[in-house]
């Protein structure tokens, strides 16, 4: 483990063979749900990096925490099949990891694609979640987001320095983002690129661009209703930014009708999708952990 950066880098096999990466934080043996965090769409395990700090060391009750790199991302091998980027085979990559590391339960956070993630898991292998939290995602997604990004992956800005990242990214969201600082836009580009030889790069395979450039927005999206109720029985957090363009306040009321025990935060200042790191959500994520594992000791 680094003493410095506070995780260990860990490794495994994907089920087709391909070599993929997580970063491990905190004491194995705590007693506690381990934490898996799921980044979205092109981002990576770095997104995680302050808020898997707080949950292993600073919070009262520390826990590991697990953030994971999707095939294609951060410290994960890209595939040379574009096909694979899905969430299905990526469900079946984080299960992999999850046997690799010998953890059979945990409690999940799931960012955008990552929240997707975990309705499939729920499908998959509902034993596996203990509890949920989903940022800024639900079984509906709105059009208007999807296009967003869509446009923005498109148009993606190709900075040669650091500053001119820091612009670009401030360009493209700070009209949904008035809440966050320069240090909160500093980490964010720093979590989504990389240094090489060729100056910054982003984080990830430019193959995925093509998964999204391909949908259909002019026809309804398939909702994901289903799968949502069958996590009614699991602990969930939903947290939303106010200015979210991807999960509306609709689909929001509509998972509290199918979940009644499920806990909501709206993030004022914040659009898709929230910082985690910020305000009060690493001590209203925590007492949520802590709240939903005492419930399950006490059954």
């Amino acid at each position: 483990m680094s003493n410095t950066e506070g995780f260990s880098d860990f490794f495994y096999a994907a089920p087709d063979g391909l070599r993929l990466h997580a970063r491990v934080y905190g004491d194995a043996n705590s007693g506690r749900w381990p934490v898996v965090c799921l980044p979205g769409l092109t981002r990576n395990a770095r997104d995680f990096h302050e808020l898997a700090l707080y949950l292993s060391t600073r919070s009262p009750a520390s826990r590991k925490v697990v953030a994971f790199d999707y095939r294609g991302r951060g410290r994960s091998a890209y595939d040379p099949d574009v096909s694979h980027y899905n969430v299905g085979v990526e469900a079946g990559d984080v299960l992999a990891g999850l046997t690799a590391l010998g953890i059979e339960e945990a409690a999940f956070i799931g960012t955008s694609r990552g929240g997707l993630i975990i309705h499939v898991l729920g499908a998959l292998r509902p034993a596996v979640l203990k509890a949920i939290v989903l940022n800024d995602i639900g079984p509906a997604i709105e059009t208007a987001g999807l296009a967003h990004i869509q446009s923005y992956l498109e148009r993606a800005p190709t900075p040669k320095t650091f500053i001119e990242a820091l612009d670009a990214q401030r360009s493209v969201h700070a009209k949904d983002f008035p809440a966050l600082t320069d240090a909160d836009w500093t980490r964010m580009v720093g979590a989504l690129y990389r240094e090489t030889d060729q100056g910054l790069l982003p984080d990830f395979d430019p193959k995925l661009a093509d998964t999204v450039a391909g949908l259909d927005l002019s026809q309804p999206l398939p909702a994901l209703w289903p799968q949502f109720e069958a996590l009614a029985g699991i602990p969930l957090l939903t947290i939303r930014g106010a200015n979210s363009k991807l999960l509306s306040a609709e689909t929001m009321d509509g998972m509290r009708k199918r979940h009644p025990m499920m806990e909501a935060i709206t993030v004022e200042g914040q659009g898709h999708a929230p910082f985690l790191e910020t305000g009060s959500l690493p001590g209203d994520i925590a007492t949520f952990l802590d709240r939903a594992q005492r419930r399950h000791q006490t059954k």
